[in-house]
């Protein structure tokens, strides 16, 4: 658009001032050969006339035309063959001014249209012609074949830089309108990025809220399955122990209930390490599953696996904190159902996308029994597959009896702001 301006500003300044210079070119060169051409004194009158009379024309066109776009018009038009006359008469006095006339060459689409474009252009050939020629009024055949040979030249190549003119104009028009539809795509193109990346942010926000109703739900339900029913168990020992006048039966159900008090207790620390994702305060998500991997195959004496695949990268907080929250629970369930042996958790870098994987060689489930189960309420593999649904996710579990179990996570890589 600057560019534009700047050539709109080049012609303006043209249509302004060129003309003056023109005619003041053609007027030296005039007076410098009055003598050679045998101007008359009605003739140097005539010029003199002829060149004020052009000089007011320019100075009326140029206030007219100060603050208007330069576009072929009727005013446009009466001033180009004004101009164009009194190039003729000029010409006719002396040759010289055909310089003057020769102005009716620059810019004539931006004054003309149509067939006055091509009579107006006519027109100044006609004076050019005439002017190199010799001058007139033409003097004999010579001087008038001479005169018709160059004309036919002009002509010439007025119709082939028209031809070249119409091509360029055509072609800009066609980049013009190509431009104009790029913008429009890229205009609409960031739009949709905007768009995506203000839905991208709510998805956030809201896997953000729903990942803390799910750590309350599964947080209840820890206290429900482990820590109350451990609480109950103490009370019903303490009971027997409150009613019992036996000292080795009081003695024995003392130690179960120190027993249960002692599981309970791990299972409450257990609970609160899951409730945040501090493992994610100061590593990254990879490091964070080799952790939990070692501590979990410490705390159950199963041996664990980690492994990385594919160009490791800086993940959203939450897209992490998400397959760390997969990958504690289905590490879970292994130690609590499957009575594995070995497991391997894979986390996989495949372009787009994230993967997460944990296999088990443990005696597996019928995966229709567990839908069913889980139907009902639950906060294994339900809470799994809500978790990783919100980040635009999935989650598929494979597993049989006696074969083990593969518990598979695909969410969208979406890298750390």
């Amino acid at each position: 658009m600057t560019d534009l301006a700047g050539v709109e500003q080049r012609w303006a300044a043209y249509f302004r001032w060129g003309p003056y210079g023109l005619l003041a070119a053609g007027t030296l060169l005039s007076l410098a050969t009055v003598d050679v051409f045998g101007m008359s004194p009605a003739e140097r009158y005539t010029a003199v006339v002829l060149v004020g009379a052009a000089a007011v024309l320019q100075l009326a066109w140029g206030r007219w035309s100060r603050d208007r776009p330069q576009a072929p018009s009727v005013q446009g038009g009466c001033y180009y063959f004004a101009r164009a006359a009194l190039g003729f008469a000029l010409s006719w006095c002396n040759p010289f001014f055909a310089f003057y006339a020769a102005a009716g060459f620059v810019g004539p689409d931006r004054l003309l249209r149509g067939r006055a474009l091509q009579l107006g252009l006519l027109c100044t050939a006609v004076t050019i012609a005439g002017s190199q020629a010799g001058g007139m009024p033409l003097h004999g055949p010579l001087n008038w074949a001479l005169f018709g040979g160059i004309l036919c030249v002009h002509i010439s190549l007025i119709f082939v830089f028209g031809r070249l003119a119409a091509r360029e104009e055509e072609r800009t028009r066609i980049q013009t309108a190509s431009i104009s539809e790029l913008e429009r795509t890229n205009a609409a193109l960031q739009q949709a990025l905007d768009e995506n990346a203000a839905l991208h942010a709510q998805l956030l926000v809201q896997a953000r809220e729903a990942g803390v109703a799910d750590e309350r739900r599964r947080l209840a339900a820890e206290i429900h399955d482990t820590i109350a029913q451990g609480l109950t168990g103490i009370i019903a020992q303490l009971q027997v122990v409150a009613n019992t006048p036996d000292p080795d039966l009081a003695r024995e159900h003392v130690a179960r209930a120190s027993d249960l008090a002692r599981h309970s207790l791990g299972e409450a620390r257990r609970s609160v390490h899951n409730l945040a994702p501090v493992a994610l305060t100061h590593d990254g998500l990879p490091e964070a599953l080799e952790k939990t991997a070692a501590e979990w195959a410490g705390r159950t004496g199963v041996r664990a696996g980690f492994t990385v695949t594919g160009t490791v990268e800086q993940l959203h907080d939450e897209v992490a904190a998400t397959l760390l929250r997969i990958a504690q629970e289905a590490l879970s369930n292994t130690a609590r159902h499957a009575h594995a042996t070995r497991v391997g958790v894979t986390l996989s870098f495949m372009g787009d996308e994230v993967s997460l994987d944990i296999r088990d060689d443990g005696r597996g489930f019928d995966r229709s029994a567990a839908r069913e189960r889980t139907s009902t309420g639950g906060f294994g593999l339900p809470g799994m597959c809500a978790r990783a649904e919100r980040i635009a996710g999935s989650l598929t579990v494979e597993s049989e009896p006696g074969h083990g179990t593969a518990v598979s996570a695909r969410v969208p890589l979406v890298r750390h702001d």
